[in-house]
């Protein structure tokens, strides 16, 4: 047996021990679930990636906070709503650089993207029709952007450009929450394939890569998802983000002693 063959059984087992939605909480994916409607469920997800960034509770908090003023459909909320009554709404919205002024304008960016194209997916699909994945990636990210400075407003912190060179990580985590379908990701988006994503690169998973052997960079950027990605590609070519979610339970749970991950990066 190959060590690639000994390694995709080792993150097989832990794929299967750990991708469970028993092991989600307290992650921001949680909030997706709330909505079998691929339209609300963009937004929960663009809401929620938009806000993952500092303390997971209070990420969850402003998450909670945003989502549970857009009601059980934000997508017929958002259609139906006068921008002045969100702006009402998220009058005293703060979550660290991001207020509710930013907040709204994303919100009713996204909204309209929807009304020209339904699902954002849609739109997604099109731009893959001209361009390559990361590109329709960054092309997306520019066009929510556009449409926020339009209303006189800018981005913040809640959409990075991979064409910045970072990481991407929470743009990530939004495409593998909607591409990817299986105990944990909820998917959606049928019409883009798993085998195009990249993995989302926070520090466990940075950690990680650097313990396989499938980056020496000692930087999380773009560069450094990209050799991740293609690691894991070697392993699953068709799914190279399949093992995100397991793999990052070690450090988000706390479960560095267990013999799986010891064996794993020993």
């Amino acid at each position: 047996m190959n060590e690639s063959s000994v390694l995709r059984d080792q993150l097989e087992e832990i794929y299967t021990r750990y991708n469970k939605r028993e092991f989600v909480h307290p992650d921001p994916l949680e909030f997706l679930y709330r909505y079998a409607n691929i339209e609300d469920r963009e937004i929960a997800g663009l809401v929620a990636s938009g806000l993952a960034y500092g303390r997971v509770n209070l990420i969850l908090k402003s998450t909670g906070t945003v989502l549970d003023l857009l009601g059980s459909s934000p997508s017929e909320f958002l259609t139906s709503c006068e921008i002045t009554s969100i702006e009402e709404g998220l009058e005293n919205f703060k979550h660290r650089f991001t207020a509710g002024r930013e907040m709204t304008a994303f919100l009713v960016s996204i909204s309209s993207l929807q009304k020209e194209y339904g699902p954002i997916g849609n739109y997604f699909a099109s731009l893959m029709q001209t361009m390559p994945y990361i590109e329709a990636l960054d092309a997306f990210a520019a066009e929510v952007v556009t449409r926020m400075e339009k209303l006189n407003c800018s981005s913040g912190h809640l959409l990075p450009r991979p064409s910045r060179g970072s990481a991407c990580k929470r743009l990530h985590l939004f495409m593998r929450w909607m591409v990817r379908h299986d105990d944990v990701d909820p998917g959606g988006w049928y019409m883009i394939s798993a085998s195009e994503l990249i993995v989302p690169v926070d520090v466990h998973m940075h950690r990680v890569g650097i313990q396989l052997g499938f980056t020496k960079r000692k930087v999380a950027d773009g560069k450094t998802a990209k050799e991740i990605t293609d690691g894991f590609r070697m392993v699953s070519s068709d799914d190279p983000v399949k093992y995100d979610f397991a793999l990052t339970r070690y450090g988000i749970q706390r479960l560095t002693e267990c013999d799986l991950f010891r064996k794993l990066l020993s």
